[in-house]
């Protein structure tokens, strides 16, 4: 049976999650700004010009990183057999882009990245599975690079509460560890491989986990795009930095963003508001950053992504007309 384009969520009435979600983010966003005595020194005082050029260079950046994404997302695929073309992938994710962090709705972006990779693949366990490895390979990605600027700068370690980046990158793959052990043992999530149930999915994820592990090659033109992509990803922020003027060593946005960045995937909050400030906060402190700039670099980075995710409007719109005339 055929894949359906998702309807449109808004119509849908949001489960108490979703207003706990946006009461977390506010809670915490009232917090550190009330830890913030004024705003003077939060902006440059002067060098406008290069300030509005880095903050734009920081959005062209984060537009790439999509591209780079979709071309992550293309070698997974590549994994099941199901070659589609970069411009397709793209598109689907600016749309999923747009759902998760532009339309007030309760389903996440992947959600419709399913479907429409459902679609263009036609099989709706491929689509499913190859979100979920897509989404996986960042949790290798990150925390590699937390890795790298300790070992490019070893003075990080002596900055307070450095560490917490290393327990996070340390959890992340021993998470990530058992997960990949459950999906990809025969005798847990290969035995669901052929079922007709929901659990064909899950069967599906240990198809692309078989899969990788019997074709190294195409895993390592997985791991090395992920790796692409979250540099791009790190360097945006890195970006945001510098628009700032904040005194943050490279080697210390290597280390500390892409532990932030695996904090607020968590869902605790609404597309990690709260959780994202409050982490740079943390790691920030040490390199005389104060709490309102560490506060507005959060927020500049919320401010870049939702920017990007604004131009996947005409792909969401143009893909769910599509469907409607398809039924």
């Amino acid at each position: 049976m055929q894949p359906t384009e998702e309807q449109a969520p808004s119509s849908k009435r949001a489960p108490l999650s979703f207003w706990v979600r946006i009461a977390i983010s506010a809670v915490l966003l009232a917090v550190l700004a009330s830890n913030v005595p004024d705003l003077d020194g939060i902006l440059p005082a002067r060098h406008h010009t290069r300030t509005v050029a880095l903050l734009l260079l920081a959005i062209v950046t984060t537009f790439v990183g999509v591209v780079l994404s979709a071309w992550r997302w293309q070698r997974v695929l590549a994994v099941f057999d199901a070659p589609v073309g970069l411009r397709t992938l793209t598109s689907h994710y600016l749309a999923g882009l747009f759902v998760g962090n532009v339309l007030p709705s309760t389903i996440g972006g992947d959600v419709l990245r399913v479907a429409r990779c459902s679609t263009s693949t036609g099989s709706a366990e491929t689509g499913f599975a190859s979100v979920v490895l897509e989404r996986l390979t960042g949790f290798v990605a990150l925390p590699v690079l937390v890795l790298t600027g300790f070992l490019v700068r070893p003075s990080l370690l002596d900055a307070d509460r450095s560490w917490l980046a290393l327990v996070i990158a340390g959890v992340t793959l021993g998470t990530l560890s058992v997960v990949l052990f459950l999906a990809g043992h025969p005798s847990i999530a290969g035995r669901y491989h052929g079922s007709e149930s929901w659990t064909r999915f899950i069967g599906a994820v240990h198809k692309g986990v078989d899969n990788m592990r019997r074709r190294p090659r195409l895993s390592l033109g997985v791991l090395a795009t992920a790796l692409v992509y979250q540099a791009s990803v790190v360097l945006s922020v890195a970006l945001l930095f510098r628009t700032l003027d904040l005194p943050v060593p490279l080697a210390g946005v290597v280390a500390f963003v892409p532990a932030v960045a695996m904090m607020q995937v968590l869902p605790l909050s609404i597309s990690g508001l709260g959780v994202r400030e409050g982490m740079l906060v943390l790691f920030l402190h040490p390199f005389g950053v104060s709490n309102g700039q560490a506060i507005a670099v959060g927020l500049l980075w919320y401010a870049s992504t939702l920017v990007v995710s604004m131009i996947g409007a005409p792909a969401f719109a143009v893909g769910h007309r599509s469907s409607t005339r398809v039924r």
